[in-house]
């Protein structure tokens, strides 16, 4: 709707906000010291997020052993590929005790294999991301590479589902690609550690170390019962799990009132694999009593059969100072992605990437079972229409920071399955921006002080704040997930007095939205059960949560 009468603005403005703030809920206005004080709607502390917690910067070793690529046979700008050199160098950082780091030269160097951090302490290092800088050029998508041994079972439940993309009007019936939401040219893991279920005969039962009968949402300490081998220092995994169907209490605890939303079937059809988890550093152990790092992310009950299990994980790895090139090609369809996948980082825990730029991907970084990460300053551009940016699948406490995206992507900026207390802060997304939340349960994550850049469509509108994902398992999102200082740049031309009607779900209960603003009056659209507050202001008191909840953490 177009409006042009100045007389009839202020009063559609008003019409408008009352209809969004009776979508939402029906709400008491609040300050942002109340706000942050948790004196009003519950929100989340995300200051866990990032490497060790956020309370340490990465910082490299002085007495770290250092392995030059061009050593092994590595020669930039000579146009032939440098994959056998690489792997050799890799091979040899494997087998060296100490911390590593493995130096690139400046120039362009051509990688057609895939190379794999498998072991902690070890550190990729190129010269920079300029002129002068480290360029790593990947000719080939992954789809011509040899099949990972890690997918197989991703394969077999493409297939055994049938999993077709389908876009009857494109003349599109395609199967999917394993590498649409997996993969990369830089690949953390640990060599057979499972990183997602897909299919029940690879299920294994983990090695519990302890169960757990109560204890209330932010709590760090809690009972432990059948210790069979916690310590001080470990990393372990809390799971929480639906025993009762679609009755029960653990879905009234993710989504609040149930009664006019659906929730997917996989929320209660996999009674052995857990429906939240939250990887966790013990501080202390006294008698049964645990001390973890951060806080719980929800309430323990006996129902929910709650357990502590073994976490295998490297930790302090690097990946930084270097451009990944992939050749422009045209994309297909979604999930059908050949491969152009940058990083993939699995089963890591205090690591970082750092200072990379990606060109042309089909996904810049991919996650899956990670925590306390930071991914920053990275920078995604091209021509071609990429999948995901940097995604968060499957994490907790993970910060990406100061992403740039240049490039239309599907999906910029997105949360997809069972992340929790993860963060995108100081994003900012040039090109048809979307704060994508993927379904599967994740829940009580953070946009924090993003901006974006957007033209409206033809009825003054803009679908900002959506969700994909499967309907197996919707809704968009559980409770808790906060937008905080989101700064919206309209770019197409319009008068003062139109309105811009943001648009959220109708799936996406208890979000909490406090200072969406813009060059033009907004008014927004997210149910059900949204806090909205401080629409079309800048929230210049406290411009970022994330940095506000850490510094008020580290001071106390």
């Amino acid at each position: 709707m177009r409006i042009n009468d100045k007389n009839n603005s202020s009063t559609v403005f008003l019409f408008l906000l009352l209809l969004r703030v009776i979508g939402a809920s029906s709400q008491e206005e609040y300050s942002l010291s109340e706000l942050v004080a948790n004196k009003g709607p519950y929100i989340p502390n995300y200051s866990y997020a990032g490497y060790q917690f956020g309370e340490k910067e990465i910082k490299i070793s002085d007495d770290i052993t250092v392995l030059n690529a061009i050593d092994f046979g590595v020669v930039a700008n000579d146009e032939k590929d440098d994959s056998k050199a690489l792997l050799r160098v890799f091979e040899k950082a494997h087998q060296v005790k100490e911390p590593v780091l493995i130096q690139l030269p400046a120039g362009r160097i051509i990688l057609s294999e895939v190379l794999y951090f498998e072991r902690s302490n070890i550190i990729l290092n190129g010269q920079g991301v300029g002129s002068n800088g480290t360029e790593i050029f990947c000719p080939r998508p992954m789809m011509y590479l040899k099949d990972p041994n890690d997918l197989k079972e991703l394969r077999e439940y493409l297939v055994k589902l049938d999993k077709i993309q389908k876009e009857e009007e494109k003349n599109i019936f395609l199967p999917f690609s394993q590498y649409s939401w997996s993969g990369g040219m830089f690949w953390t893991r640990i060599p057979g550690a499972r990183v997602k279920s897909y299919l029940k005969k690879y299920d294994k039962e983990p090695k519990v170390l302890g169960t757990i009968d109560n204890a209330k949402r932010g709590s760090v300490s809690f009972k432990v019962h059948n210790d069979l081998g916690l310590n001080k220092g470990d990393v372990v995994e809390i799971q929480w799990f639906n025993k009762k169907g679609k009755e029960a209490n653990i879905l009234r605890e993710l989504y609040g009132d149930t009664k006019n939303l659906k929730i997917g079937s996989h929320h209660w059809n996999y009674t052995n694999l857990p429906l939240i988890r939250q990887q966790a550093q013990i501080e202390e152990i006294v008698r049964n009593q645990v001390i973890i790092k951060s806080p719980l992310l929800t309430e323990i009950i006996p129902e929910y059969e709650v357990r502590i299990i073994k976490w295998d994980h490297l930790k302090e790895v690097g990946i930084q100072n270097f451009k990944i090139t992939f050749p422009f090609s045209n994309r297909i369809a979604h999930h059908v992605e050949q491969g152009y996948n940058g990083i993939y980082l699995t089963r890591v825990f205090n690591s970082w990437v750092q200072n990379v730029i990606i060109e042309n991907s089909d996904s810049g970084i991919l996650t899956e079972a990670i925590a306390n990460v930071t991914i920053k300053d990275i920078k995604t551009t091209g021509k071609k229409k990429g999948h995901y940016t940097v995604q968060m699948g499957g994490v907790h406490n993970v910060l990406v920071k100061n992403l740039s995206v240049h490039n239309d992507v599907m999906h910029p900026l997105s949360f997809n399955t069972f992340s929790t207390k993860s963060v995108y802060h100081n994003c900012e997304v040039f090109k048809n921006p979307i704060l994508d939340q993927h379904s599967g349960v994740n829940h009580q994550n953070l946009f924090d002080l993003i901006t974006v850049h957007l033209n409206t469509l033809e009825n003054d509108s803009y679908p900002l704040f959506t969700g994909g994902g499967a309907g197996y398992w919707k809704p968009s999102h559980a409770s808790y997930n906060t937008f905080w200082n989101i700064r919206v740049n309209f770019l197409n031309t319009l008068k003062n007095e139109e309105l811009i009607s943001l648009d959220g779900m109708n799936d996406g209960p208890n979000a909490r939205l406090v200072g969406v603003w813009g060059n033009q009056k907004i008014v927004i659209n997210y149910n059900p059960d949204a806090y909205v507050g401080f629409v079309n202001e800048d929230i210049k008191l406290i411009p970022s949560l994330y940095k506000y909840q850490l510094k008020r953490r580290l001071k106390n």
